[in-house]
């Protein structure tokens, strides 16, 4: 008899426990549930925000925005004002290939491409006297950037982009190489070096990639870290993110998380400085870097979606800049990247394909 009611009482007390574990585990379920609805609804504020504008934004900032809103859902809607960014690529790759020819040309493109160089904040005017000692460098990337648009569009053949070859051969004879490895580079130009050498293993130039992370990494040893600046850091983390968003093709496909299981821990380990010291534009492509290697439930994902809503200005319906600037087209690559955080989708769209052979 005290054996039977000793089990009985040992199947109460664990079915209690069942119980108030089932409720908790109920209690989180609501809980994802409803941040899910916030995130949601605060991306699609800011959506519908950017879209009744987009007529009146800068070119640069419509495309940026119906480039990376396509590759979310993969809606027609967006079609034409890429249809419009592949016109003008096109033209322009045209008039830039057969200047290729002119040794004379490539030397004046060089030039520009650091004399025109902006120099407005104070990062700007490092980069610029960085890309002083590497002129032809700083035209060819913005070669390479333009051809890998369109590649990444169907427009790298010979019916859309006739020559296209001698621009190839051209990069070929670049030595990016020196560029991608070297520290004063590096120091003020981090994603842009890793932007720059998975554009080049798009296009079969070269495969700089493992050197440049090798470099990278060299360079901004965690040990490092205490003795960074703020600009410093910061160049550190938007590096990182561009690794993960580049070899993505910026947003067209996930990448492995194996891979980049060394950015990734970082930024999880490191999250509290990183969402102190870097801005919304760098913690949201954090958190990006994350759902691309399909990471979303870890924990980071959270904390930064919920950064982002505390940043969030519901009467703009935007998230405003580090110093309050609410201007849409100052905010477009903010803002654009906010939607993609807060609302990730279960697939990704390349493309959109539009040479004329498709």
């Amino acid at each position: 008899m005290i054996a039977t009611l000793k089990a009985t009482a040992r199947f109460r007390v664990a079915w209690l426990w069942g119980l108030v574990l089932c409720l908790g585990l109920a209690g989180c379920a609501l809980d994802a549930r409803q941040d899910e609805a916030r995130h949601t609804a605060v991306a699609a504020e800011i959506r519908q925000h950017y879209e009744r504008i987009l007529p009146d934004l800068p070119v640069d900032d419509r495309r940026h925005y119906a480039q990376r809103l396509y590759r979310l859902t993969g809606a027609p809607r967006y079609l034409p004002p890429n249809r419009a960014y592949a016109d003008r690529l096109v033209a322009e790759l045209r008039e830039e290939i057969e200047g290729l020819a002119r040794p004379e040309v490539v030397a004046a493109r060089a030039e520009a491409a650091v004399t025109d160089y902006p120099e407005r904040t104070a990062k700007q005017q490092r980069r610029k006297r960085m890309l002083a000692d590497w002129r032809e460098v700083a035209y060819a990337k913005g070669l390479a950037f333009r051809l890998t648009q369109a590649s990444y569009h169907g427009l790298l053949n010979e019916t859309d982009l006739p020559g296209h070859r001698r621009a190839l051969r051209y990069l070929e004879s670049v030595d990016f190489q020196a560029f991608v490895t070297d520290p004063q580079v590096m120091e003020v130009y981090a994603a842009q070096v890793a932007n720059l050498v998975y554009y080049l293993h798009e296009l079969g130039v070269a495969d700089l990639r493992e050197a440049a992370i090798e470099a990278f990494r060299a360079h901004y040893p965690p040990e490092r870290d205490a003795t960074l600046s703020r600009a410093s850091y910061r160049n550190k983390i938007y590096g990182m993110t561009h690794f993960v968003i580049a070899a993505s093709g910026y947003y067209q496909r996930p990448v492995s998380a194996e891979e980049f299981d060394w950015i990734l821990d970082y930024f999880a380990t490191h999250l509290d400085r990183i969402l102190v010291e870097t801005k919304a534009d760098i913690y949201t492509e954090v958190g990006i870097s994350f759902l691309l290697a399909g990471r979303e439930a870890d924990p980071a994902v959270r904390r930064l979606r919920d950064a982002l809503l505390a940043a969030y200005d519901p009467e703009a319906r935007m998230v405003p800049a580090e110093n309050g600037s609410l201007d849409p087209a100052y905010g477009e690559h903010r803002n654009v990247l906010a939607i993609m955080l807060l609302d990730w989708p279960e697939r990704l769209y390349p493309g959109p394909e539009l040479g004329t052979h498709q």
